[in-house]
């Protein structure tokens, strides 16, 4: 078995407003080796998304600490953070994100943009990226000309363009039929045989869950 990529130590973390404190999520231990395919399953306001979140760098638990790729992202500063997470994760999520007045090809190139490749590296990137998810030929179309399911596969394509150590996909099949979900679940699957992507996802679909190589429950701020 790999190292881990990802390791969660005694993590907690509670929301507080105004003197009411709400826990989220209790001394969560969780280690998650490299190349490795991981579904995190449970009911609504377990804490998924959360730890999701956390591992992202897009919060800060607690207490406990967050170790991805030997760097403890919890003790970054913020600036240091964005740039960690511009570098290393995908994000993909249930509703897409598209911008709808960018094309499929504009809507990959954005993460590009915060790096200092040229004009031409870009391109190539981002036809790379459409040509896994099989969207070549709908590089310029705007997201209203797209299916749900090519959608998504345009996200998944923005989440790989910057060729990131991790991908977090939080209900990627949330807001598809059964047929694209199936389509969408297969790609990432090949992602991770293929091309040796990391995946962390959140799904509440057991058919989802079934493509992961290990499944792992949260239940009131729990992993049990």
């Amino acid at each position: 078995m790999s190292n881990p990529l990802v390791t969660v130590k005694s993590v907690s973390k509670i929301y507080r407003r105004d003197s009411l404190e709400i826990p989220v999520l209790n001394n969560i231990h969780l280690e998650i080796p490299e190349g490795e395919f991981l579904a995190l399953m449970g009911p609504s306001g377990s804490g998924k998304t959360t730890l999701l979140n956390l591992i992202a760098g897009l919060d800060r638990p607690s207490t406990g600490q967050i170790d991805v790729g030997g760097i403890r992202i919890d003790s970054l500063r913020e600036k240091e953070l964005a740039r960690w997470r511009s570098r290393n994760v995908g994000f993909i999520f249930q509703f897409y994100n598209l911008l709808p007045v960018l094309s499929a090809f504009e809507n990959v190139e954005l993460p590009l943009l915060l790096t200092g490749l040229s004009r031409k590296e870009r391109a190539d990137h981002v036809k790379f990226a459409l040509k896994v998810v099989g969207l070549e030929d709908r590089m310029q179309h705007l997201p209203r000309q797209l299916s749900g399911g090519q959608e998504q596969r345009v996200a998944i394509a923005r989440a790989l363009v910057t060729d990131p150590k991790i991908i977090l996909a939080d209900e990627p099949t949330g807001d598809l039929d059964k047929v694209s979900a199936e389509e969408i679940m297969n790609l990432l699957s090949r992602l991770n045989h293929e091309y040796k992507k990391t995946i962390i996802m959140v799904t509440h679909d057991p058919r989802a869950a079934e493509k992961a190589h290990i499944r792992r429950y949260l239940d009131k701020g729990e992993l049990v």
